[in-house]
C-alpha cells in the first residue's frame, strides 16, 4: 500500500481549467482524502461558535498541527476522513474552512475527478 502524502508538493498540483467551474454534488469524496485541511486563524471561532464550543476546547478536540508545522489543521478519522463528516453530512457546512469550499475550483489533487461527482459547467466571464 502506498503511503499518503500529506501536504507535499505532490499533493498541491493543481489542474484547474479556467473555461470550466465545478458545482460540488456534495458526494464527500474530498472529504475522505488523506491529509490537512488548513484552519485559518480567522476560521476558528465561527466553526467553535457553530459547534457551540469553546475556542481552546474546539482546538484541543479537533485540531493538529499541520504537517508543515505552520498553523493548524483538523484532525482525522482513523479512516483518514474528516472528523467533521458524519456520513454525507458535514457538520459545519455553513461555516467550513476556505480550504473545503475552494474545492474542486481553487484546487484539487491529482486525481480528483475518479472520485469527485462535481458538475463541470461553463466558467462565467466576469469581464
Amino acid at each position: 500500500m502506498q503511503e499518503p502524502h500529506y501536504g507535499t508538493p505532490s499533493n498541491r498540483q493543481l489542474n484547474l481549467d479556467a473555461t470550466l467551474h465545478y458545482v460540488c454534488q456534495r458526494c464527500t469524496a474530498c472529504c475522505k482524502w488523506p491529509g490537512d485541511v488548513r484552519l485559518e486563524e480567522d476560521e476558528l471561532q465561527p466553526i467553535a461558535d457553530h459547534l457551540g464550543m469553546d475556542l481552546l476546547d474546539f482546538i484541543a478536540c479537533y485540531t493538529r498541527l499541520r504537517t508543515n508545522r505552520q498553523g493548524l489543521s483538523l484532525i482525522e478519522k482513523d479512516n483518514h476522513e474528516c472528523i467533521m463528516l458524519d456520513g454525507k453530512d458535514c457538520l459545519i457546512q455553513n461555516v467550513k474552512p476556505g480550504q473545503c469550499a475552494g474545492f474542486p475550483n481553487k484546487w484539487n489533487f491529482p486525481g480528483w475527478r475518479d472520485v469527485c461527482e462535481a458538475i463541470p459547467i461553463p466558467a462565467q466571464d466576469n469581464g
